[in-house]
């Protein structure tokens, strides 16, 4: 084998390669970040240019733009990156590059424009696309969890404050917390999509100054261009000023609703993995999955620990935008663009992974009703006490009296229970001449102590969840749980 087919041959394996497109994302939201999509959108853009200027009455040929049409995905990347090494410039290597496809069309390319007005806009367009697939995304999950919470609405359990036992709710009403947090970043997710513009052409201090060297200082053609580009790439309308960039508090703000459905999924992945600790869920378990290399019988969480641990991986990277959007000078500095370049890929993947594998999680998770009555019964006595107290009151008994014995045998059952021993709270009280008039096991009927947490999740299924879910009508396919 020559050296230079050993050097091809090993090239995907001696350098290293992001895990969050070659492991985690799904395909979709990788090609959206990929250079193959990025620099294909920055010849549209000098597209969309170039037909703005020879609609507004610039000397361009159609034939220039015809050539320019035919080369939008003709990219030769070595040219590129030899241009680049050259000139030390992206933009400027792929636009050499572009000219060269098209030789007629390369005097009228990128005129009157600066490097950001095709990054910049490039990049609104690659947020806008990742926006919408993650909207569609979240609203896979949304649905799947929504009909879990149908399905479980009536299995009473054991609730929990402090991470301690409280009363009763419902495994339904408890995955409609998990869904309500998701309606909360849904509802952001469509504020950020429907404010964002495009740069549009704002030349190289955001001042238009070549744009009306162009058209003899006529504003009103500067402003029709600025509107006429930014429709071409899909956009309603452009950021009514900006320096050379457009806004970097647009990053940020953004990074902040990524950072909210992280926030989201880190807190129900921690309440599944509490809940599979207890018996009472699990996520789903593959009939070859390997729990543990050591310890054949293992069933972890393992789709759960990876969602929180991408979480945690995303809300760190909103502090970088956040102090992006915050030291930018003036109208620019180029110390925003290594962190973008970083930060925006690799938190709308990140997201998209979370996303993927909340989605396989809502829609297999494993539910153990034995499992949760046995924990439910177990602290049913404590849980009762408010019952017992007002039933002992009603049948003739002082209240704060009752109420001190209550706490004096709870305790002691505590205290049982800690050394090994079932609970006889109910046998202590049976005990207790105090409690001789109560009817201890009408006290002990677990129904009802859930409230109107049935009707609860009835309530909110057909109403905000159903509202929200019209809202979004785009669903994603079942996307490959990559490891």
């Amino acid at each position: 084998m020559t050296e230079k087919m050993m050097n091809e041959q090993s090239e995907g394996t001696e350098r290293w390669g992001n895990p969050l497109a070659d492991r985690y994302a799904s395909k979709e939201m990788a090609y959206i970040w990929s250079d193959r999509h990025r620099y294909g959108l920055w010849r549209r853009m000098w597209l969309a240019l170039a037909e703005a200027e020879a609609e507004m009455g610039l000397p361009i040929a159609a034939s220039q733009l015809d050539q320019m049409r035919r080369h939008l995905d003709t990219i030769d990347f070595a040219k590129a990156a030899a241009f680049e090494r050259q000139t030390r410039h992206d933009v400027f290597a792929h636009l050499h590059t572009f000219g060269e496809d098209c030789p007629e069309a390369k005097p009228i390319m990128h005129l009157g424009a600066t490097s950001a007005y095709v990054t910049d806009n490039t990049d609104l367009f690659l947020i806008r696309e990742s926006l919408d697939l993650a909207t569609a995304r979240l609203a896979t999950v949304v649905e799947r969890l929504a009909s879990k919470a149908r399905e479980t609405k009536s299995i009473i359990c054991l609730g929990r404050t402090h991470l301690q036992p409280a009363q009763p709710t419902t495994i339904g009403k408890r995955i409609c917390l998990w869904i309500l947090d998701l309606l909360l970043d849904l509802e952001e997710l469509h504020h950020r999509r429907a404010h964002l513009c495009a740069r549009g052409v704002k030349g190289t201090t955001g001042t238009q100054a070549s744009f009306l060297e162009l058209f003899d200082g006529d504003h009103e053609k500067v402003r029709h261009l600025d509107e006429l580009v930014s429709k071409k790439m899909g956009f309603e309308k452009s950021f009514p000023v900006t320096g050379q960039t457009y806004p970097r508090k647009i990053d940020s703000q953004v990074l902040a609703t990524l950072g909210g459905i992280a926030e989201s999924s880190h807190k129900s992945g921690n309440d599944l993995r509490i809940a599979a600790a207890w018996g009472e869920l699990e996520e789903p378990f593959e009939t070859d999955q390997v729990g543990s290399s050591a310890m054949p019988y293992k069933r972890n969480p393992m789709r759960a620990e990876r969602m929180c641990g991408l979480s945690r991986f995303i809300m760190g990277l909103q502090q970088t935008a956040s102090q992006t959007a915050a030291v930018q000078w003036y109208e620019r500095t180029l110390d925003d663009s290594a962190p973008r370049r970083l930060v925006l890929p690799q938190a709308f993947l990140a997201t998209d992974a979370v996303l993927v594998i909340y989605s396989n999680i809502a829609g297999g998770l494993v539910v153990l009703p034995g499992s949760i009555r046995r924990n439910l019964e177990q602290h049913i006595p404590f849980l009762a006490s408010e019952r017992l107290l007002m039933a002992a009151t009603t049948a003739g008994g002082d209240r704060q009296e009752l109420h001190e014995a209550i706490r004096r045998h709870s305790h002691a059952a505590t205290a049982g229970i800690r050394d090994g021993r079932d609970n006889d709270l109910i046998e202590r009280l049976a005990a207790d001449p105090l409690f001789k008039n109560v009817d201890l096991q009408a006290a002990l009927t677990i129904e009802g102590l859930e409230g109107r947490a049935v009707t609860q999740v009835d309530e909110f299924l057909d109403g905000p969840v159903k509202e929200a879910l019209k809202n979004c009508p785009e669903r994603t396919d079942e996307s490959e749980l990559r490891v």
